[in-house]
Parts: C-alpha cells; structure tokens; sequence
C-alpha cells in the first residue's frame, strides 16, 4: 500500500530523531525553520514553580513546545495570536530588549493548541484567553537572537493580506538558505566528484521541508535546513531506477526519484526554486540512468498491457506515474476507479455483468436522475462552464479513505480537527451509494483498495473518530456481506480489478481520465467536465500579478483536487484478455475449470503447438548458425532490371517474383522455365504476398492490387485468368506489405514514412499513421493481429495497436532494420550491417546481438514451429539458422 509504506518510512524517520514532533503541526505552507533546548517555566516565582525540559521549534506561524515527557501535551502557539514577545528578566518583568543578561523568552498570546497528550493522536484542545508563557533557552546566549527571529516572523503573520505573508516569509526563508550551503563533509567518499548545489524543498504530503540539494558523480544528496528529520537524505544513483518531472503547485518544479521498478513510493520528491535547477538536475540523473535504465513511456506500458505482461493494477500505478500522480501529493494523489457496484449480495458473483459499474462513464455521470439534474444546472451556467463542483480526488477524499492510519494528516488538513462522525469513511456500501446519489459526491478510489493491506479498514489505532447520530462510535469500516474480513474484501476487489470484464472495459475508464475523453468536445460528450482550473495549463500562475489573488488561487486548486496529466489524445486500446490469465490475482473462489474445453491433464495439439512457438521464442537469443550456402555466384534475374521479392507457391512447384520492371513473374521449378508474366503495375512492383489464391502485389505506381488467381491445371502450364479484385490507392510510392494470418487485413509502408492499415473484406482504409521519417523498409501484423510492427531507414521500429491505429511504442537502432520476424513480444530483425538482432519490445532493448552476413540482411523467413531462420544478404550467402535449447 501506498501511503503505508510511505509512513513506514516517515516512522523509522521517526525513530532516528526521537521525537513526537512532526511537520504535520505545523500549518499548510508553513516552515520549520530551528530548534532549541529549553525549559518551559511554570508558575514562575511561586512556590509551585517548575521546569518543563523539552524543545522549542521555530517556524514560520508558529511556536511550538515538545516536552521531553509524552505525558505532556506539546503545545502550539500560533503567531498572529501573540500579543507580544520579548525577554524576560532576571527580576522576572519583561524586558523588551533589555540590556540586563536575559534568562528567558516571554510569549503573550490569546490562544494555544495543546496536542498528543500521553502521546495520543487525537483532535487538538484549545485554550483562549489572555495567558503568558516563559521559556528557558539552555544556551542562554542565543535568547536575543530567537527573539529577533520570532519579533521577524511575528510582523509576517500579522499582516493583513496573505500575499504579502507569503511573501515576507519566503524572503526570510531565501534568507536563510543564502547563508548556508551543503555541508561536504556529509560525502560518503572523499573522491566524490561535486556536480552541481542548489535550494529545493523535500516534499511528503502536505508539507515541504527547504534546504540544500548536491549532486555527485555517485549520489544525490538532500540536506535539510533545519536537520530534520535527519542531517542528510543521501540516494546512490546506482540504485536509481525511475525519475519523472513533476508539476507542483501548478509549476513545473517537481523531481520524483524511484529507486523501485513497480513501487507508487518514491524515495525522495524534491520541489526547486526554479525550473533550470530542475531540468538540470533531472538531466544529469537522465545521463546516468541512460547507460543503466530502459526508459519507459504510456505506450510501452500500453503494449506490455496489452499483451498480458502487466496486471490491470500495475498499468494503473504505470499511468498514474506518468500523469504526475504521486503519493507525496495528495492534491494528485493516484486515482482508481470504482470497479464493482454490487455491495448488498451475500456473494459476490464476478462472471455476472451486473456486478460491475460501468466504466465508460465517469462516476457524476452514472446514476441518469443526478446527471440529468447536473446537465440542467451546466446548460444554464455561464462560460467556463463546468458539470462537477467537486472532483475526482482530492486531499480530502485521500485523507476520508485513510483517515484510521493517517490521522495526523487529517488533523494538518483540517486545523486539528476530525470530520464530522456521519461524513466520516463508515461503510462501503454507504460510501458508494453517496457516490452514485450525493449531489457533489463523484469521487473515485485510490490504490489501496487493490493492495494488500487492509489496516486502513481498520481503526488499530483505537482513535476517538466521533459518534454517529444513531449513536454509535466510528470504528472499523462495514464491509459488504460478501466479505468475511478485511483482507477478503481486498483480495475481492482485487479478482474484480482483474477480471474478464474490468480487462475488457478497462480502456473505457482509461481514455477519461487520462486519455482523449478527458478535455474537449469528447468530454463534453462524455459529461467528464470539471472545473477549467483543475486542469493541466487551466491557469498560468505567473500571470497572477496581485499576490493574494495568487495564494487564494493556488490554496484552492490543491485543495479543490487536479486532473491528471493527459497521457493519450487517441482512444485507449482494448485489452488483449485471453493472453492475461496468469496475471490475474483472483482466488481459488473465482477459479472455474468450465473456462478451459481441456479436461485436466489434456492439452491439445494447438495448445502444444502454441507452446512450442512460445518456448522457442523465449529462447531466441540462442540462435545459432547450422548452414551456410553462396549460392549465387552473380545477381538472379528474369529480366534486365532487379527482382524485389519472391515466394514459393502451395505444392513446391511455382515461385512469384516481382521486379523493378512492373511484372511479376511465375517461374516452373520442376521445368526451370518462366512460366507465366503479369504485367499488372505502371512501376517497379515492390513486393506480393499470396494467400488462397490470391495474389496481393504493391508498387511504387501507390497502388496495392488484389488478383485472384486460377492455379494451372497441370504443372508447366501457362497461368491464366488472373482478375483484379481490388486496388488500394495511396498517395506516394508503396515500397512493402504484409497480411494477417487470416488475410482480412493488409498493412502496407510507404516510401514517405507511412503506414497503413486495410481492411480486405471492404477495401477500405482503416488508419494510416505517420511513423516513419524515410522509407517504411518492412512490416508486419503480429500472429494474434492486434498490433503492426515497422521498420525503416530511419532505424525505428514502431509498433501500433490495429483497434485504433495508436503509435504505442518506438525504438531506435543505430542502424535501419531491413527485415524482420516477431511474435508480437520479441523482434528478430536483419541489420544493415550484417548482424541479426533481438529486440525485447517490453524491456524496450536489445537483448542479444548475432553475427551473420559481411553486408546487409535482406530477408529473413522463420519455419511454423519458430525453430529454425533462413536468412539471406547482399553478400550472396543463404544461411540456415536454428535454435540451441
């Protein structure tokens, strides 16, 4: 889970410095900027007189206490309530700097907080009213300094306009940090070499902690101004695996930093000053990472869904990565959908349709009544127009769900307090029905609803949450009848988020919140729209010239929520859903053997076969050289001009070659003479492909022609009859095609770089997608016809999804890939320099290299059971490959 493992970490932090304190006491948007060890002072000059050990921090709004006693409350004095601070005096009267040697600070306020008392979390007490409290700074000598510095902050706090607070404030802050630097002697090795310093802000949720940031040839370090909660944060780049660019407060300022492949929480978040610090910080870990990490895009993350190598939960944290959602931002916390609908049935039946909302619509738009209603209101409104006044997620909505292992959180967010005990997070099925019924209730879910642990179900903590009208306490959450327990509740919803139906419809959901339903027209049609400035470049702060007008803006944006960052502008593919079976993470209670039409212990021929494909393919990197043959001394040709591809007939008895010369040629093997010439082309016909026959030629004339062919009746015969069917037109040069499996589909390159994809049944053009810069050299559906792979001279191999024509992932090679072969996971492709390589398009490498001709590859073929490879190259040399395993 997320956020537990997020304050898993934030404990041990914890443990390191001993203390209660954390920098949720303090206000949103405040800092801590020292500590001192002192004596709070009570009854001072009595007979009850007595000392309080503990440390007095310094911050921004604030003053707090931390006795060194859990027993005592740690108090917070908030600094627009002090009527006035000084010295106090060896004679016990205040001194507003006084000469005489000063024994103590002397607060005079009108409120304070008292809070975890005997160390228990809890909502904070107030007490009001005119009080004065004293405290004993250990080290004597800096009373007149920490005065000085609260007298500072006090005249910030109480101006009127929280612009110029703001303002004031973060003068004293850049202060502070101009005056520091980074300590070096927190290196881990003298022989470090020093990269780049500069200010940033270490960001958990809710708070931002300033201080200094360095950069080594072999780590990233953080140093915080105030040593809290530890002197260094130090990450070795070796361990590095992930970093993104993030928005904070609406400004590209954000650095995430993962040293895990598949975790939602970062090892540190960093938030600069200015953008350049960013963007060079982010550069030189990039450089690094560039010689040690694949790096990944939505649409790799696409294809490796697609093609079950990713869980529907793993996709959703990959994309919510990628669209700025993180979990030290609870303002962009990561959103998952509601997935089941069904919280009344005694069991829960996942192969039942009705079990599941439906997820091509956004949860406003899911009860008809409501939505009706919310459309009314949004025809009426005047531009900008919007149909929630709430969003999605939000800190709020984070913090409702999480509130039992988070209550100090929730305190921060709001001002010491709990929600009210009826709008607290008390039932699943309560919850929900808000959601569908409430009339600003739309919120989605977070990830933890389809994790592991289950503590935010349950209130361990034993906190006081409040008492229901019906005058019960809040306690445990009510799960649904068809959960025996918390944790069957989380694998429950864990086998839905990964079911048949959620894999199919998952697209649906995707394409509103983070793809081309998101924003426009298409939102509109999908009543998906929120308030303009919830959105990525909704309001460009730097515009804001009144300061106030700034701060209220960026105060109710975090806290209202934000859209994601859009990751697709295209719709979303579906899932291939019979290739992720062994992904799902449904229990034995969902299993059902009426799935497979294989009784148990059978297996058939076609799952045999499948198998074998699967394993040699797994295996392709041990490809070796069997044979070799220079069979031709000289260039082949049936005419004066060159042969651009061919292929041999059902039967063994007749090859098709097309040349440069606008024919086609069918040439007799058994009586090794031309046998028949189709001059079909107006230019050099660049490649053919035959299936039941049919005879599919393209050429650089931009035409692709459909022949039906009548096989000879006896061999030697002339070939006759062969009708046109169909000509697909282009507009430039076709330079190569390919056919599904099944021949319902065609994908042509063109020698402009593109690529098109025809549906044979109608002869129509279905996408045609620019992806090349140059000659598209080869492509190919993959065997289940989901996706096309290309090639070209610009050395790319790009895949796109056949369903709606999406570019879903590119690669680069130092050199253009002629030909290749692919099961739809992996590449074998023929290089320009001779060598055979193996492409992982999931890992987005190349995972081997195998040396073959002296010039370039220019065909490749590969046997049914993918166990053996035949390649030819321009050094006139046919090779025989097969696989070692």
């Amino acid at each position: 889970m997320a956020f537990t493992r997020k304050r898993q970490r934030e404990q041990q932090l914890q443990l390191y410095s001993k203390e209660r304190f954390s920098l949720l006491l303090l206000n949103l948007e405040e800092y801590y900027f020292e500590q001192h060890t002192a004596f709070h002072v009570q009854h001072q000059g009595s007979p009850e007189e007595r000392k309080i050990r503990g440390s007095l921090k310094i911050c921004s709004k604030s003053v707090i206490f931390e006795p060194d006693a859990i027993s005592q409350p740690i108090l917070k004095i908030p600094l627009r309530d002090c009527l006035k601070i000084g010295k106090h005096g060896e004679n016990g009267a205040n001194k507003h700097f006084a000469k005489a040697k000063s024994l103590g600070i002397s607060l005079i306020f009108s409120q304070v907080y008292f809070i975890k008392e005997h160390n228990i979390v809890a909502p904070y007490k107030i007490e009001r009213g005119k009080m004065e409290y004293v405290f004993q700074l250990e080290v004597s000598g800096k009373v007149e300094d920490v005065v000085e510095t609260l007298l500072q902050l006090h005249r910030a706090s109480c101006l009127d306009k929280l612009g110029d607070q703001m303002a004031m404030i973060t003068a004293i802050l850049q202060s502070r940090l101009a005056r520091t630097s980074f300590d070096k002697n927190r290196f881990q090795s003298v022989s470090e070499k020093l990269h780049m310093e500069c200010k940033a802000e270490m960001v958990t949720p809710l708070v931002t902690n300033p201080g200094h940031v360095c950069i080594t040839d072999t780590n990233l370090y953080f140093q915080p101004l105030n040593g809290y909660p530890k002197p260094v944060v130090q990450i070795t780049l070796q361990d590095v695996r992930r970093i993104y660019k993030r928005r904070h407060g609406l400004m590209p300022l954000g650095l995430e930093v993962f040293c895990t492949e598949d975790d939602l929480c970062s090892d540190i978040y960093l938030k600069f000053y200015e953008p350049q610090d960013r963007d060079d910080l982010y550069f030189y870990i990039a450089t690094y990472l560039e010689h040690h990490v694949a790096e990944h895009t939505a649409e790799s993350y696409m294809l490796q869904w697609q093609r079950g190598h990713l869980s529907n939960y793993q996709y959703l944290l990959h994309l919510n990565n990628l669209a700025d959602r993180s979990c030290n931002d609870l303002s962009q916390y990561p959103v998952f959908p509601w997935v089941i609908s069904d919280y009344s049935s005694p069991e829960l039946d996942l192969s039942n349709p009705a079990t599941f909302r439906d997820l091509s619509k956004p949860v406003g738009a899911l009860n008809p009544e409501r939505l009706e209603r919310l459309l009314t209101r949004y025809q009426e409104m005047p531009e900008p127009k919007f149909m929630y006044g709430s969003h999605y997620s939000s800190p709020g909505y984070v913090l409702f769900y999480l509130v039992r292992i988070a209550p100090e959180y929730m305190l921060c967010l709001q001002n010491g307090r709990f929600d009210n005990a009826d709008r607290m997070f008390n039932s699943i099925a309560e919850t929900w029905k808000n959601c569908l019924d409430g009339a600003t209730d739309f919120k989605e879910l977070i990830p933890e609803f389809y994790d592991e642990d289950a503590s935010f179900l349950i209130n361990s903590l034993k906190l006081d949450l409040g008492k229901r009208q019906g005058g019960q306490m809040v306690d445990d959450v009510e799960l649904p009848a068809w959960a025996s327990s918390p944790q069957d509740f989380l694998q429950k919803n864990k086998d839905a988020l990964e079911s048949s139906y959620v894999s199919e419809h998952l697209h649906e959901w995707i394409d509103l919140i983070f793809g081309y339903k998101q924003k426009g027209s298409e939102a509109i049609g999908a009543h998906n729209v929120f308030h303009p400035l919830t959105y990525e470049g909704g309001v460009d702060l730097n515009s804001i010239e009144d300061p106030d007008d700034k701060v209220a803006m960026l105060t109710q944006i975090l806290e209202f929520g934000q859209t994601p960052k859009q990751l697709f502008v295209t719709p979303h593919p579906r899932r291939i859903t019979p290739k992720f079976k062994s992904l799902s993470q449904a229990s034995s209670y969902n299993a059902s053997m009426t799935d497979s039409p294989v009784s148990p212990g059978e297996e058939s021929f076609e799952d045999l076969t499948e198998e074998s494909k699967t394993l040699a393919w797994n295996n392709i990197t041990k490809l070796q050289l069997h044979e070799q043959y220079k069979i031709h001394k000289e260039s082949i040709s049936f005419s004066n001009m060159a042969l651009s591809s061919c292929l041999l007939l059902p039967g063994d008895t007749t090859v098709i070659s097309s040349s440069w010369d606008n024919n086609v040629y069918f040439y007799s093997i058994a009586f090794g003479r031309r046998q028949d010439t189709l001059m079909g082309h107006d230019d050099a016909v660049s490649k053919i492909c035959w299936h039941n026959d049919r005879l599919y030629s393209a050429s650089w004339d931009s035409t692709v022609k459909v022949w039906s062919g009548v096989p000879a009746e006896m061999p030697g015969t002339k070939r006759h009859q062969f009708d046109l069917l169909a000509e697909l037109e282009h507009d430039v040069s076709v330079n190569t095609i390919n056919l599904n499996a099944v021949s319902t589909l065609l994908v042509s390159g063109t020698k402009e770089g593109l690529v098109n994809i025809w549906d044979l049944t109608t002869a129509t053009l279905l996408h045609q997608i620019s992806c090349h810069s140059g000659t598209v050299c080869d492509a190919a559906f993959s065997p289940d016809s989901r996706h096309v792979l290309s090639t070209g001279v610009d050395g790319c191999l790009n895949v796109i999804d056949v369903q709606t024509g999406m570019l879903i992932s590119s690669m680069a090679s130092e050199e253009p890939q002629r030909c290749f072969v692919w099961d739809g996971n992996s590449v074998l492709s023929g290089s320009r320099t001779g060598e055979l390589l193996v492409w992982d398009l999931l890992g987005a490498k190349v995972s081997e290299r195998i040396q073959g001709h002296t010039g370039a590859v220019t065909c490749i073929w590969m046997n049914e059971q993918c166990s053996s490879i035949i390649t030819g190259g321009e050094d006139r040399q046919v090779m025989f490959w097969k696989l070692q395993y």
